[in-house]
C-alpha cells in the first residue's frame, strides 16, 4: 500500500485579522483572508514557486477557519490517489465520513472524517495539474 503524505494543515480562529498578524509577525507567514471561500485565511508557509510549489522540499501550507464551522479543533488532511476509494478504507476501518465531498476549483476533491479515536481529519485528491 502507498504511503499518503499529510499536505495540508487548517487551524480555528477567531478574529481572521488577529490571525494573520500573528502568524505573519511571528513565523512570516503569508496570509490571506478569502471571504468567498467560507471566511478561510490560507497561510502560506514557505517560499513558492510561480507554479505555485513549494521551494523548500516537504514543506506544506495551512489555512485557518472560522471556529464553529468545523469544530474548535486543529486538524491535518492527507492526500489520497482516490477520494472513493479512501472513503471505502475509512468506513472498512470503523471511521466515519463527516459530510459530503466537495469539489475545491483548481485543488481538488476533499472530505472530512473522524478515526477511530475521534480526531477530524481531512482527505484531498488533488486535482490533476
Amino acid at each position: 500500500m502507498a504511503m499518503n503524505p499529510v499536505v495540508h494543515f487548517e487551524m480555528p480562529y477567531g478574529d481572521p485579522k488577529r490571525v494573520s498578524k500573528f502568524y505573519k509577525a511571528v513565523f512570516g507567514w503569508g496570509m490571506q483572508y478569502l471571504p468567498k471561500m467560507g471566511s478561510y485565511v490560507l497561510a502560506a508557509t514557505s517560499p513558492m514557486t510561480k507554479n505555485n510549489m513549494h521551494k523548500n522540499k516537504g514543506a506544506i501550507n495551512g489555512g485557518f477557519f472560522p471556529k464553529g464551522n468545523y469544530g474548535n479543533v486543529p486538524h491535518v488532511v492527507i492526500s489520497v490517489d482516490n477520494l472513493e476509494k479512501s472513503m471505502e478504507l475509512v468506513k472498512k476501518s470503523d471511521g466515519k465520513i463527516a459530510g459530503k465531498p466537495m469539489d475545491i476549483p483548481g485543488i481538488g476533491n476533499f472530505v472530512m472524517f473522524v478515526d477511530t479515536e475521534g480526531n477530524r481529519v481531512g482527505m484531498l485528491q488533488p486535482a490533476r495539474m
